[in-house]
């Protein structure tokens, strides 16, 4: 007999399952990522349920009028060399998201009230402790510094996607070299590259200011327009030079932010092509060091930086057994 508790959790999954199939918005998905990320079992239930559907749906083909009696495939178990095709799809979804949920709250901030600093270095997405989100890019680096009256965050290295929590009262800035990026609810891309900083705003706007003009400087760089959405503004590290404000496309805005992790969705791809996506998309590099590996189907819902987490999938498996040698990932069959 399930316990009040078990009884909850498997109504909350069922709820979400329904949420999930009729779309769910930003806000939605994050309480949902949270949600899952809070409980084991969680992920467990939410698995079980989209099973259950996945099967519900499959019966749904058949109708009397097709024939006498329905179509044995539908009903017979599964055969075990579609064993895999069976539960991947629940498992991998809950598993896929439970890692990646556990790597952005080890990246979270513990929220105090004093003025603070933190340090971080990490691939993907951490959470800051007023909501907002920072996307890092490969070993980029920040600094968080947060008092009551605004909220610091210095770009030490590298490049990130900042998605901000609006709050009028505490200005959010982001410091790269000198240059400041101000803002109050917006979503911005910072790089920082040897000879200058690139500021590529996607939602709202951003106020700009260059670095401070050496003291044998009479005239101080002015600070640029405020950059709105669908602009880039490249402010050189170097005083002498004149920063820019241009308009960009959105196909040009998709390239510079190509790097960013996002969910991949496979149904019945072939592994081969699944390993070629993740190696387009991370340093780590899968490698198929067994042919009879390149036509499994996979189903699954994966973060694209959650390659550790995907490669866990296929040997827990049994299937699949890795190798990690030389920064490399290689994949071979269990015989």
């Amino acid at each position: 007999m399930k316990s009040r508790e078990d009884e909850r959790i498997d109504h909350a999954a069922a709820e979400w399952l329904i949420r999930r199939d009729h779309g769910l918005s930003p806000a939605e998905q994050d309480e949902f990522f949270q949600w899952l990320a809070a409980d084991p079992r969680h992920g467990e239930r939410f698995a079980q349920h989209q099973r259950t559907w996945k099967e519900f749906n499959l019966l749904a083909q058949w109708r009397p009028e097709h024939s006498t009696e329905p179509n044995p495939d539908l009903l017979a178990k599964p055969r075990r060399a579609r064993r895999w095709l069976a539960w991947a799809a629940p498992l991998a979804l809950a598993a896929s998201l439970a890692l990646g949920l556990f790597v952005w709250q080890q990246g979270g901030l513990v929220p105090a009230a004093a003025p603070r600093a933190e340090t971080g270095s990490r691939q993907g997405t951490r959470v800051l402790e007023d909501g907002s989100t920072v996307e890092l890019r490969g070993d980029s680096e920040i600094a968080v510094a947060f008092s009551d009256a605004e909220r610091r965050v210095v770009l030490v290295r590298g490049e990130a996607f900042f998605t901000v929590a609006k709050n009028p009262a505490r200005p959010f800035v982001v410091r790269a070299q000198g240059v400041d990026v101000r803002a109050v609810g917006t979503a911005f891309n910072v790089r920082l590259d040897p000879e200058h900083v690139e500021v590529l705003v996607t939602e709202g706007r951003v106020h700009v200011t260059p670095p401070a003009a050496p003291a044998s400087r009479a005239t101080p760089p002015p600070d640029l327009p405020l950059v709105e959405a669908g602009q880039r503004a490249v402010v050189p590290l170097a005083t002498a030079r004149t920063p820019s404000v241009a308009r960009v496309g959105e196909e040009e805005i998709a390239r510079a932010l190509a790097w960013q992790p996002r969910l991949l969705d496979f149904d019945s791809t072939p592994l081969t092509e699944v390993v070629a996506e993740f190696n387009r998309r991370n340093v780590t590099q899968l490698v198929l060091a067994d042919d009879a590996l390149a036509g499994m189907p996979i189903v699954a819902s994966v973060r694209s930086d959650n390659v550790e987490g995907f490669v866990r999938l296929l040997e827990v498996n049994g299937s699949v057994w890795a190798e990690r040698r030389d920064g490399r990932i290689f994949l071979r069959a269990v015989r």
